[in-house]
């Protein structure tokens, strides 16, 4: 079975394994953080900006003009802004997801070595417990991979409906201003 060496060698793995994954979060991390400055200092030029037309304007068909010029361009950043947050999280997530498959697989590797040995060892008469497990292991194998492709499939959908609700708003505000507009 399972002797010391084996023990501190699989707690070693899930020590690295652990810091693998805090590390991704952490990049995840650093990428909102300088996503977030990057709109924040945009914003703050952008504020000014708008603030200076608004004080140079004459009469109010103008301000109007003025704000209705202005909403496309921030629906268009807004959902620019959400894709990039997106990406992120995606991106973190399949970093994360690649990580706990790859020590899935190496962890019902070691299972299955375990109970192969055990079935070496296992004493004459048991061949139905031992066919019993290996079929318990095979269901449980099956049913995971079942559900990782239908957490694979909602994640997709759940992108291609992201993007779909991204594109009708800035249709929808392009709709609007140029509706505005006239």
């Amino acid at each position: 079975m399972l002797n010391t060496e084996q023990l501190m060698a699989a707690h070693q793995a899930n020590v690295d394994t652990l810091f693998g994954l805090t590390t991704k979060a952490f990049e995840g991390v650093e990428q909102f953080v300088a996503l977030n400055l990057q709109v924040a200092k945009a914003g703050m030029s952008e504020a000014a900006e708008h603030a200076k037309a608004s004080l140079s304007v004459k009469d109010a068909q103008e301000l109007l003009a003025l704000q209705a010029s202005l909403l496309q361009p921030a629906a268009e950043k807004a959902a620019a802004y959400s894709r990039h947050l997106y990406e992120i999280a995606a991106g973190t997530g399949a970093e994360v997801t690649k990580i706990a498959e790859g020590k899935l697989a190496e962890s019902q590797k070691s299972f299955m070595a375990v109970v192969d040995s055990a079935v070496k060892n296992a004493p004459a008469g048991s061949e139905n417990a031992v066919a019993l497990v290996k079929s318990a292991v095979a269901a449980a194998n099956n049913a995971l991979e079942s559900v990782t492709k239908a957490a694979k499939q909602a994640q997709e959908v759940a992108e291609a409906n992201f993007q779909a609700i991204n594109t009708s708003a800035v249709k929808a505000t392009q709709a609007a201003t140029t509706k505005a507009r006239r």
